[in-house]
């Protein structure tokens, strides 16, 4: 099958790698439609030393299955959650199996990804997706998601001082997922055309450049994918408020962490969350990705992609299959 391989930074399209085999309880599924994430742009630079295939947002069909696999699955169009775990150790048993111990994570850590032909996931990992919504909007279901755990996390209402940090894909999510409790809330970005698309949601933005640095945020979230990104937050939340930090980024760049310790702020870690409700915001309809797909690619043009440091630019980047 055609691959696209990450090794040592550098990426490449395969095109006699070897088809993945179901094991048991597992589903071989044929990738439809694949999003480019910041993630892999950033294990392309070392994030993880990850080697493998890369790609962790997909839809597709199930095309073969494994011992134990109920037959029902075959044909199903499908996504599927990206951590494969144990269901065994302690964190397993804790209901927190995102944080398995022994978990693999798909084109991510220590398991072959979905910018591929074929990817292989265990088959309590997989959802299947209502059939009036498209592929081009489920493919944004594991990132969505993502957006929705905030509010698993932190408690948000319509008293809530918010700043969402970053105007890329993800920000424009979290940002449409957290604005649904009422909060008065900002998306700050850099970018004036990516801001345009939030204006058009009705989201109150405000260009990085132009923003005042009060404290006086309750919640800031840094979407942004730098490292900077966390800095910024510091100096627009209040003291005692809360950070929530949705980036990755490669590298240990320095920072400051004085200001966490003498404003008493919260700093929160956010990853993985539910596709049941981002698959129920997409079936409803209540949140818009109209022009959030800057471009689609073929496969065969995703190692040009990478080589030419233009799989960042824009919005969101689909992969056709």
């Amino acid at each position: 099958m055609r691959a696209i391989f990450l090794e040592q930074s550098t990426v490449k399209l395969k095109t006699n790698y070897a088809d993945p085999a179901p094991g048991p309880g597992e589903v071989l599924i044929k990738v439809k439609l694949a999003g480019v994430c910041h993630t892999d742009i950033e294990l392309a630079r070392g994030y993880m030393g990850f080697r493998g295939v890369l790609g962790h947002e997909f839809v597709g069909h199930v095309s073969h299955i494994g011992q134990g696999v109920d037959a029902k699955w075959l044909g199903k169009r499908v996504v599927g959650e990206i951590n494969c775990v144990c269901g065994k150790c302690e964190m397993c048993q804790r209901g927190l199996s995102t944080h398995c111990f022994r978990r693999t994570v798909l084109g991510i850590l220590n398991h072959d990804g979905a910018f591929a032909d074929l990817v292989r996931l265990p088959v309590r990992n997989l959802h299947e997706v209502p059939a009036h919504v498209p592929d081009e909007d489920a493919v944004f279901v594991e990132p969505l998601a993502a957006a929705v755990q905030v509010l698993r996390q932190v408690p948000i209402d319509s008293r809530t001082r918010v700043t969402v940090l970053g105007d890329g894909r993800l920000g424009q999510l979290v940002a449409q997922v957290v604005a649904r409790t009422k909060c008065p809330l900002v998306l700050v970005g850099k970018h004036d055309d990516k801001l345009a698309v939030a204006d058009k949601r009705g989201l109150r933005t405000q260009h990085d450049r132009d923003v005042v640095a009060r404290r006086d945020q309750d919640v800031v979230i840094d979407c942004t994918g730098r490292a900077a990104g966390f800095q910024r937050a510091l100096e627009l939340v209040r003291p005692r408020g809360t950070v929530v930090l949705k980036t990755t980024v490669a590298g240990n760049p320095p920072m400051n962490l004085a200001p966490v310790v003498i404003d008493e702020i919260t700093v929160l870690g956010s990853r993985c969350g539910p596709f049941s409700e981002a698959i129920s915001l997409l079936a409803s309809r209540a949140v818009d990705l109209t022009g959030l797909v800057t471009r689609r690619v073929k496969l065969d043009a995703v190692e040009a992609l990478f080589s030419s440091g233009k799989a960042g630019e824009g919005l969101k980047t689909l992969i056709t299959l």
